[in-house]
């Protein structure tokens, strides 16, 4: 496992980062172009796989120990590690939740070295004026591990900015984490109002933080309106 980190290490390379950081307050579109030697090419470098997509990533959500406790599809070991999060800091200790999607769009062989594709790339970005684009250069059966691993760099610049933020504006003051919880229930109760919003996900977020039965008669009002 150390000899391959130390791999991936030696060949992911953030050619070009993003000029701006996650954003606090809403959704960041980050465009990628993961630039690799084809695996078939050997010793010959006159071709580059290009692949191209973005990274969704969603406003960043305050939660705590206990919360994430009780979201699905972690593991055993991952529900175990919360627990320990509860037993040392305590089941309302705010933190922040990071959640991401990667929309893959295309994947390209260009005639020419990685050289010249990066400076191409780099030009077009600077000429749309681009301020969240990123050129990765990895090897080619690594591409993706060489994706995660800049998302979570990105993630580890943009925490500071984040959290500065939230704490300006009460969010992670005294009961930090319920003061943002109870914003975001606030906002899914006008998105199920406005049909944008399923029922269950509004009866998920309340049973993770614990407030369903305080909130059990707003939430079934909404179906009789």
């Amino acid at each position: 496992m150390e000899e391959n980190e130390n791999h991936l290490n030696k060949k992911a390379i953030v050619v070009r980062p993003p000029r701006q950081t996650l954003a606090t307050f809403g959704v960041t579109n980050v465009s990628y172009y993961v630039l690799s030697h084809p695996a078939y090419s050997g010793e010959d470098n006159t071709e580059t796989v290009v692949r191209r997509g973005q990274v969704i990533a969603n406003r960043p959500q305050i939660v705590t120990p206990y919360y994430l406790s009780r979201l699905d599809g972690f593991s055993a070991d991952a529900q175990r590690y919360f627990e320990k999060l509860i037993l040392e800091h305590g089941a309302d200790a705010p933190s922040l939740f990071y959640t991401y999607r990667n929309e893959h769009k295309s994947t390209e062989i260009a005639g020419d070295t990685i050289t010249a594709v990066i400076q191409k790339i780099d030009a077009e970005i600077d000429a749309r004026n681009d301020p969240l684009a990123a050129i990765i250069r990895s090897e080619d059966m690594l591409w993706d591990v060489s994706l995660m691993d800049f998302i979570f760099r990105m993630t580890l610049a943009s925490i500071g900015n984040n959290v500065s933020e939230l704490r300006s504006r009460g969010f992670l003051g005294q009961g930090g984490a319920l003061t943002a919880a109870r914003a975001n229930i606030e906002e899914m109760f006008r998105n199920l109002r406005k049909g944008e919003l399923e029922p269950r996900e509004l009866q998920k977020e309340l049973e993770r933080w614990g407030l369903f039965e305080e909130y059990q008669d707003r939430f079934f009002a909404a179906f009789r309106r």
